[in-house]
């Protein structure tokens, strides 16, 4: 099978499971009204009068846009890891090792304990502020790894990262410790949740998602030269920290977006490219969609599984994520272990 079919078949699976989701949760509707409920606000198609109005309120302001909005924070932190894996040349990376959630959660709980509301940005002045965070902490961590090594070295980049990931977490500790009553939103914020996320949340997150995606694109065939080495990539022209600089500058601004609006959710920018890499190859430009496919498709499905594994109650999206990725990060890792004994 071509890569335009396997793309076509993963839109296809990735659209009926965004319907299924949409349908399915306390409130049952059937597949087929959930599908003539779409198609009448997007077609302006006839509507069939055995439809109630409630479903009609379910399925078109509560349910489609957080599977949509779940769909899109899953492609962006997949394509965050795909970019990461590729430029620091390590399975294990994520964008998270940036600090990008270390910082955009920092934000979010001052704002919460401070109570902070810009006049403009009302309802979204946190995850506004969570963005601007999680994009600052990027630019230090590249900032300070250009100062100490100015080729900047996949090691340079994740020890920074992980330095300033510490530094930022403990401050917020700090914070949760001296203001207690706020403890409980913080914690909640971090676990990851669509809950109650309608099409304005949808709307702030596509120009950055836009942004960030055509970015990564421009540079896919420098990636594709950076994943054999900085030496190769030197001799073929790329100047390797320019390009390093713009393409975790693109990962700040996919994972930045994606972290303010939905909380802290990890792995999927793990598994995803992992898996995308496994049905198309290591091109970027055939890496890059496929991932965004497979990222939102999982979280879609993990969102679904949150809402209705305990319902009416829901689990945290974050901690269903941990619960399938930390084994998976465990077998990329005694994987990778035991190939390198095999050479």
């Amino acid at each position: 099978m071509n890569f335009s079919k396997r793309i076509f078949t993963g839109i296809i699976i990735s659209l009926l499971l965004i319907i299924a989701a949409a349908s399915l949760g306390s409130s049952g509707i059937s597949l087929r009204d959930t599908v003539l409920i779409i198609s009448h606000k997007i077609f302006h198609l006839p509507i069939s009068h055995d439809i109630d109005a409630k479903n009609v309120s379910i399925v078109w302001l509560l349910r489609l846009p957080r599977v949509l909005l779940a769909f899109l924070v899953g492609g962006a932190l997949a394509v965050s890891g795909a970019v990461c894996q590729s430029v620091l040349r390590n399975p294990l990376a994520s964008p998270y090792i940036l600090g990008v959630s270390s910082g955009a959660s920092l934000g979010a709980g001052i704002i919460i304990i401070s109570g902070i509301a810009v006049p403009f940005l009302g309802a979204f002045t946190l995850p506004f502020t969570g963005l601007i965070f999680g994009l600052l902490t990027v630019f230090l961590v590249a900032a300070f790894s250009s100062s100490i090594d100015r080729t900047m070295s996949n090691n340079t980049i994740i020890l920074c990262g992980m330095i300033l990931s510490l530094f930022l977490n403990a401050a917020l500790t700090m914070l949760s410790a001296v203001f207690s009553d706020d403890l409980r939103r913080i914690a909640l914020w971090q676990m990851g949740s669509f809950a109650m996320r309608g099409w304005p949340s949808l709307w702030l997150l596509l120009p950055f998602l836009i942004i960030g995606i055509t970015g990564v694109f421009f540079f896919s065939k420098e990636m594709d030269i950076l994943s054999f080495g900085d030496e190769q990539a030197k001799s073929s022209g790329v100047e390797t920290g320019a390009a390093r600089k713009k393409l975790l500058a693109l990962c700040a601004v996919l994972t930045g977006s994606a972290v303010a609006l939905s909380g802290v959710i990890g792995f999927v920018d793990l598994i995803a490219p992992h898996a995308a890499r496994r049905i198309c190859g290591s091109n970027h430009r055939h890496l890059i969609p496929m991932s965004f496919i497979l990222g939102g498709s999982l979280l879609v499905l993990t969102d679904l599984l949150a809402r209705t594994v305990v319902s009416p109650s829901e689990l945290p999206v974050g901690a269903i994520t941990a619960l399938i990725g930390a084994p998976f990060f465990a077998w990329v890792y005694f994987r990778r272990r035991r190939s390198q004994r095999q050479r």
